[in-house]
């Protein structure tokens, strides 16, 4: 069985999105975002293709023709509706707060200029993006405010705030969609299923629901689909349960009982995960637990749960959007960024299976036509590669941004782009013709 969805798996990676239909909200709220996140262009390209195509079936790119140059703009990217409900909190909560220390747990999002942009503002962090203290929570008093990011956080770090008299609700912008996995889980853990979270062990989004999860039934993180084939050892009883405890160190709850709590599982996730690797394990564990103890459609639900609906509906529109890019022939792509932003690194994941691809965080890192300095998110390192222009005419380049990403850093790219390739038309001449 593993041999055979090795091939389905890497055959999803290859193809089409994979659809989950996630729960969006009928009116879809609207955020007070600074300007300065805010571009022009990007908010035109935007306009003209929501109002083309208002069901969101269309997910060929935008072209914007700079004669010698064109870019091929992805028709999903940029700030999401999570992202733009924690910025407006969080410019809101300095604004109603003068005179106080305000405090972020961790990085807000996982965009550096954003997160720069509150520090400037007098912000401080108590902890780092893996959770390592730099404030002492003995340091805080009942006055301060603090601010839980759009990844939510643990349960254990909420009651440690609400010890000290700090109100954790009142300045709470965890994502919506997170919460809806959190809810899930609580669902699924009331009918006695075991959680699998599919997310990075030392992501703050997946310690979060791993927390939430673990709160309410036994709970295992899986990373990948290698993780999820060992883990179908110890479901059907290949691997002895003894060695789970090793082989998934620090990824299960307390009490976790690797002999019993596989009777009944559920898969939720990560939301900014790919959507072809989450659907590829909860298909694998499910056909596990169907073999192992024989079931079939009409009593599959006694042992495995349904959670196909708790992916992200930006992270499953961000991905799409990058497969109708990959549609086009183009020299490479830039994908644009945080380096930490876990939605991001999938995007490049998906561009760099297809063509030259070059993460970047800013526009800055755009040397010049022979030169670009780009992150390798699988080594963690910046690189330097020359020549990555070719010499063509016209340069074809696709771009999109991962859902942490302000609009107005793609347009400084495009900008970047137009500068070190001697564009011959401007930007204000494509903006005439949108």
């Amino acid at each position: 069985m593993e041999a055979a969805f090795k091939n389905q798996w890497q055959l999803l990676n290859q193809s089409q999105p994979i659809t989950f239909a996630p729960v969006i909200p009928v009116t879809m709220k609207q955020f007070n975002v600074p300007i300065i996140y805010r571009s022009p262009l990007i908010t035109a390209v935007k306009n003209k293709r929501k109002a083309a195509d208002k069901m969101k079936k269309d997910f060929t790119p935008t072209l914007l023709d700079f004669g010698n140059l064109h870019i091929y703009v992805a028709r999903h990217f940029g700030f999401c509706y999570g992202v733009e409900n924690a910025i407006d909190i969080a410019f809101k909560t300095i604004e109603e707060n003068v005179g106080k220390r305000i405090f972020l747990l961790s990085e807000m999002i996982h965009n550096p200029q954003v997160n720069a942009d509150l520090q400037d503002r007098g912000v401080q962090f108590l902890q780092d993006t893996h959770g390592n203290q730099l404030v002492p929570f003995e340091n805080l008093t009942s006055d301060d405010v603090v601010i839980i990011p759009a990844f939510g956080t643990t349960l254990a770090i909420e009651e440690k705030l609400n010890a000290i008299g700090i109100q954790t609700a009142q300045y709470n912008t965890t994502c919506p969609f997170v919460e809806k996995v959190w809810n899930r889980s609580e669902q699924i853990a009331k009918k006695n299923y075991t959680v699998i979270v599919h997310g990075k062990p030392s992501h703050e989004e997946t310690r979060a629901t791993f927390s939430h999860a673990a709160a309410n039934t036994p709970t295992v993180v899986v990373n990948n689909m290698k993780e999820a084939f060992a883990l179908g050892k110890y479901i059907s009883g290949e691997k002895n349960a003894a060695e789970f405890y090793t082989e998934f160190a620090d990824r299960y709850s307390e009490g976790f009982d690797a002999s019993r709590h596989f009777e009944r599982i559920g898969v939720v996730n990560q939301t900014t995960m790919l959507a072809s690797d989450t659907q590829a394990i909860a298909d694998y564990l499910k056909q596990a637990m169907i073999d192992t103890h024989q079931l079939t459609e009409n009593n599959l639900e006694e042992r495995f749960a349904e959670t196909r609906d708790t992916l992200c509906y930006a992270t499953n529109d961000n991905q799409s959007a990058v497969y109708g890019l990959l549609e086009t022939t183009a020299h490479l792509a830039i994908v644009v960024g945080g380096y930490n932003s876990s939605n991001t690194s999938h995007l490049v994941e998906l561009c760099e299976k297809k063509l030259p691809t070059y993460y970047i965080d800013s526009a800055d890192k755009i040397m010049s036509a022979n030169q670009i300095v780009h992150f390798n998110f699988h080594t963690k390192q910046e690189l330097i590669t020359n020549d990555f222009l070719p010499n063509s005419s016209p340069i074809k380049i696709l771009i999109t941004s991962g859902a942490s990403c302000p609009d107005v850093i793609v347009e400084n790219v495009i900008e970047k782009l137009l500068s070190v390739t001697g564009a011959s038309t401007s930007i204000e001449a494509v903006m005439e013709l949108l």
